[in-house]
């Protein structure tokens, strides 16, 4: 799963960092896979700006589940102070770590300033993720990433678009979502299984599918479960900001401009809501039409209860709906990792 530390209105950002490290310990005794935690400088409703100080806090935390970054913006960052703090998780933690990289930057000129980076830096990412990756594996022009060299960490690659390819270039497992559809982002899929080049990092394609879901007694709560953050990403569009997430009631009783309505309806379609019986059932098909061999889930609403029941029901769903069957993907054990079965 991932979480990118919600900061709830009346709450603080040291709130959210501590609901983050405790939902991690829920979710490991749930039997997930993956924790991971995101990017993200100055917006006001997100308090994770530092994923690898984070994840060393949830690691300390926890004991068995793979901790990593959802991601790591590597624009924002020397190759060479990536591969020192992932190799300092990982030798503190073996064999739990997990990197997962994005070429976003900062989405105002003032944050690319305070960054000492700019949107050029997203042009250079194949050459920044290049010498990233020679840093984990033996060194470059005399530079050694200590103590990250030669761990063979995981490293994975999100994107959405034409960052897709560059997984494939280098041999990268892929994370994905569906931003522009889901058969925009199977199409995606398609052309990075067909232009994989095998790697020392990965001989094989694979694919982590991201989708937001939330399940409920019906479809409306379900729903209700979802528009505080689906909101806040409507006011970033609108206003400019992303703001500290609201309580359902709060912004259903709101007055909305024709506009905000249109763009909460349309965010709140693409994501997946609804009662066991509506939500299992697409999720196996998302399984089926793109092959994935995970499923990265995120749930962002107001109270953290209601956040960790979705996450209790999906644990629970997904045992019954996706069994093991000959020859086809399927969820094996807790950690919604789809896996071709014997």
């Amino acid at each position: 799963m991932l979480d990118r530390s919600p900061i709830k209105a009346g709450h603080t950002a040291a709130d959210a960092l501590r609901a983050t490290v405790a939902m991690a310990r829920e979710v490991e005794r749930l039997g997930y896979h993956r924790f991971w935690v995101s990017e993200h400088h100055s917006v006001p409703g997100i308090a994770g700006s530092a994923p690898t100080v984070l994840a060393a806090a949830i690691a300390a935390a926890t004991e068995r589940i793979r901790i990593g970054t959802g991601g790591v913006m590597l624009p924002n960052h020397q190759p060479l102070v990536v591969a020192e703090q992932f190799g300092v998780l990982a030798s503190l933690f073996p064999g739990r770590i997990d990197i997962g990289l994005g070429r976003s930057v900062g989405f105002t000129g003032g944050i690319r300033r305070a960054l000492g980076h700019d949107k050029a830096d997203v042009e250079r990412f194949p050459e920044h993720l290049d010498e990233l990756l020679s840093y984990l594996d033996g060194g470059n022009r005399g530079v050694h990433a200590n103590p990250g060299e030669g761990l063979r960490l995981p490293v994975f690659l999100l994107a959405t678009g034409a960052g897709a390819l560059h997984a494939a270039e280098k041999g990268l497992p892929l994370v994905i979502a569906p931003i522009g559809g889901v058969e925009r982002m199977a199409e995606l899929i398609d052309r990075y299984r067909a232009e994989f080049r095998p790697s020392p990092w990965g001989g094989t394609p694979y694919v982590v599918v991201s989708s937001a879901i939330a399940i409920a007694d019906s479809e409306a709560a379900a729903r209700r479960l979802l528009v505080p953050e689906t909101w806040s990403g409507v006011l970033a569009r609108t206003q400019g900001a992303f703001p500290p997430l609201l309580p359902p009631a709060e912004i259903e009783a709101s007055t909305m401009t024709d506009r905000e309505r249109e763009l909460l309806d349309e965010s709140l379609g693409g994501q997946v809501f609804g009662t066991e019986d509506q939500v299992l059932p697409r999720l196996r098909e998302l399984l089926e039409r793109t092959g994935a061999d995970e499923l990265l889930v995120t749930t962002s609403t107001y109270d953290d209860a209601d956040r960790l029941g979705v996450y209790r029901r999906l644990a629970a769903g997904l045992q019954n709906v996706i069994s093991p069957e000959p020859g086809i993907h399927c969820a094996v054990e807790l950690a919604f990792k789809a896996e071709l079965c014997d």
